[in-house]
């Protein structure tokens, strides 16, 4: 049998490890179900993605200066040749695939700043392209989320008209479609695919308590935002840095994580602030690393939508800080739903209030993520199956 010939497109390689978590759960799937698959990608990061996962990988953007802000004439200039010039090279790459498969991400959301020009119109542009040459499209496990921004809202929800296959990381994305005139009675809602991911078994509680694991995001508000980013940002940072303070005033040892290279500078804010060698900083530079670390804690409190999947999965008990209602969803759904905190307005005072509680029941919620995680596991066999029968019929026949 001709050999299928898949193209993965998004925002990969790029530095965010929840991107590219969403990529390896897919990459998996299609080695263990498909393994007669070609597979390539159209991606951020094409260098990144080659290295770390082994596929051919070509570069999203013709115009490399697409996301730095363009403030001379010629710069300009270059973003606008680059919209039709991609227009013409994303078609080509689809071509090229019998099945493209959109692996996770927040695709059809802007919770975070977002110009419709950007990402949304290379999506637009993804799917148009396979509905005109009919290559299926297939949006799998993605988030998304009501939007404000008329031209954002536009692409988005022609995006996911035109996709031949649409499934969500949780309900509230499906409603939020539905809401934006989207036919949703035949998509499905799974677990987030990065619940797939092999993940070491948490540690047991150490007596006396021990390191304290922080996730933290260079935050400065979503879309809607703009005129306070700074602000929000502030108030984010000081509440964060106020939180450490107190943990290591108890003795704690905190370690902080991130999730994207941007969120660097916040590691170096606090480590400069808290000053004590009581707070270290982890590198890592992927969700496995991530959940390396948060395994070997004895709490978590995070900000970054896959630092929490990372933590619930090892089980861990997690206090989300939230910015987007997808982080409350994801807590509700896996009977935590009581430990979230507002990103916008950090408490330390009640965050410690709420971090407290969270170990104090630490014995109860590890059970239960313990039974979530089995039912996720159960739910994303199905949702695999259901993606086989959908997009590789002729795969699945000849077998």
């Amino acid at each position: 049998m001709t050999p299928v010939r898949v193209g993965v497109f998004g925002l990969l390689g790029s530095g965010n490890l929840g991107n590219d978590g969403s990529l390896e759960a897919v990459l998996g799937y299609l080695r263990a179900e498909h393994p007669e698959a070609v597979v390539d990608a159209l991606c951020g990061g094409p260098e990144a993605v080659a290295a770390t996962f082994g596929i051919p990988a070509t570069r999203l953007h013709w115009y490399r200066g697409e996301y730095r802000t363009a403030s001379r004439a010629g710069a300009v200039a270059g973003k606008g040749l680059g919209k039709l010039v991609d227009a013409f090279r994303t078609a080509a790459w689809v071509r090229r695939h019998d099945v493209v498969i959109v692996p996770g991400m927040g695709v059809l959301e802007a919770t975070l700043p977002l110009r419709p020009w950007g990402f949304p119109y290379a999506l637009f542009l993804l799917c148009a392209s396979g509905r005109l040459l009919r290559t299926p499209v297939a949006l799998v496990g993605v988030g998304a989320a009501p939007i404000a921004d008329r031209p954002t809202r536009a692409l988005v929800r022609w995006s996911a008209r035109l996709a031949a296959y649409r499934s969500y990381r949780d309900a509230q994305s499906r409603d939020a479609m539905r809401a934006m005139g989207v036919d949703t009675a035949r998509d499905e809602v799974h677990p987030d695919l990065a619940f797939s991911l092999p993940a070491p078994s948490a540690s047991a509680p150490s007596d006396p308590p021990g390191v304290v694991c922080v996730g933290v995001m260079a935050f400065h508000g979503g879309n809607d935002d703009r005129a306070r980013a700074e602000e929000i940002h502030r108030r984010y940072l000081d509440g964060t840095i106020r939180f450490v303070r107190a943990l290591v005033e108890d003795g704690r040892p905190v370690r902080l994580l991130t999730g994207d290279e941007v969120d660097r500078p916040v590691v170096a804010a606090i480590l400069d602030a808290v000053d004590s060698p009581l707070v270290t900083a982890a590198e890592t530079s992927s969700l496995a690393d991530l959940m390396k670390e948060m395994a070997a804690a004895d709490s978590v409190v995070a900000i970054r939508y896959h630092n929490l999947i990372c933590a619930l999965k090892t089980g861990t008990p997690v206090l989300a800080v939230t910015y987007a209602a997808k982080s409350d969803a994801l807590m509700a759904g896996m009977g935590l739903g009581a430990y979230c905190h507002p990103a916008r307005e950090v408490d330390a005072d009640r965050l410690l209030e709420q971090f407290r509680d969270l170990e104090k029941r630490s014995t109860e919620l590890r059970q239960t993520l313990a039974e979530r995680n089995r039912a996720a596991a159960r739910q994303l066999a199905h949702h695999f199956t259901t993606l086989t029968t959908s997009l590789f019929p002729a795969y699945r026949k000849a077998s």
